[in-house]
């Protein structure tokens, strides 16, 4: 039985040497990587020193365990506590003064006065590991409290929000980015809103108002208010002539000068000037456009 607890005691210490050379690796790989300390380093070392606080505490439960299995022997054979103390080892040594246990050949010197139906009291001390493992707490609650409130300038979940806020607008900016430069011919659609509008107009003021007039009444191209087009009149037909050109009648291709998205928004602004009747249109030139049902 003896040999037992013997045992069991070594595998503990054995465990808590483990333990406390991985939180040495921690440490000596947290020098390392400390210039790229970050807010979720914090938090993740936070989390790793509360989970190796539990696994203390795991520990220390197996030890009081074991302390309550030593009184029972004893209370089965009173002479093992004389026997243990005649040939005290280092690790029994340890382990009185880690839990600051009175031998129970000495619990008499201790015992309280009164009893709870015939329960007696022992007037023992909190023991040094517990003690300890409080003041512990005390320290790593305040060293939190500075890191994460008082350390930086936001608090962490603020942080944090601020952190994902600019993470996913980076991605809704690469989608829009992506589908913006996808926009062709083929699939253009018209936009309607008045912001892609007046980005539409601004386009057209500075690179389509010398050939088709300010109002879209044509001049050295066609009158662009009529029913009547040269080369189609969808926006899939207004959009493919502005990319391409028209290099037998001196219209310049612009797919090399305007994004895609800016094709699109010209486009579109060239199609609300239908039917607005500016003073001095051009005569209409091609074919009546019938939009399709």
């Amino acid at each position: 039985m003896k040999k037992t607890k013997q045992y069991i005691r070594r595998s503990l210490f054995v465990a808590m040497g483990l333990l406390g050379g991985s939180q040495a690796f921690g440490a000596a790989e947290q020098e390392t990587a400390s210039a790229l300390m970050t807010e979720y380093d914090l938090a993740l070392i936070g989390i790793l020193m509360i989970v190796g606080l539990l696994v203390i505490l795991a520990l220390v439960l197996l030890f009081q365990i074991l302390a309550v299995y030593r009184i029972l022997i004893h209370k089965m054979d009173p002479s093992s506590d004389s026997k243990e103390e005649a040939s005290e080892s280092f690790e029994q040594w340890f382990w009185n003064k880690f839990n600051k246990a009175i031998p129970v050949s000495k619990e008499e010197n201790i015992m309280l006065d009164h009893a709870y139906d015939g329960i007696k009291e022992l007037d023992n001390d909190l023991p040094p590991w517990w003690k300890y493992g409080f003041y512990v707490t005390i320290v790593f609650s305040v060293v939190y409290l500075f890191i994460f409130h008082y350390g930086s300038t936001d608090p962490v979940s603020v942080g944090e929000f601020k952190t994902e806020m600019a993470i996913a607008e980076a991605e809704v900016q690469a989608y829009l980015a992506k589908a913006e430069s996808s926009i062709n011919e083929n699939n253009v659609e018209l936009i309607s809103e008045e912001a892609g509008i007046s980005a539409g107009k601004k386009i057209y003021d500075q690179n389509c108002k010398v050939c088709h007039g300010g109002a879209g009444e044509g001049g050295v191209g066609p009158n662009l208010t009529d029913e009547y087009w040269l080369h189609g009149g969808s926006v899939n037909d207004v959009f493919k002539t502005v990319k391409y050109g028209v290099k037998e009648k001196g219209m310049l291709p612009w797919q090399d000068k305007l994004k895609p998205k800016q094709i699109q928004e010209v486009s579109s602004f060239i199609l609300t000037l239908q039917g607005t009747n500016p003073p001095n249109p051009k005569a209409p030139q091609g074919d009546k456009y019938v939009p399709e049902s």
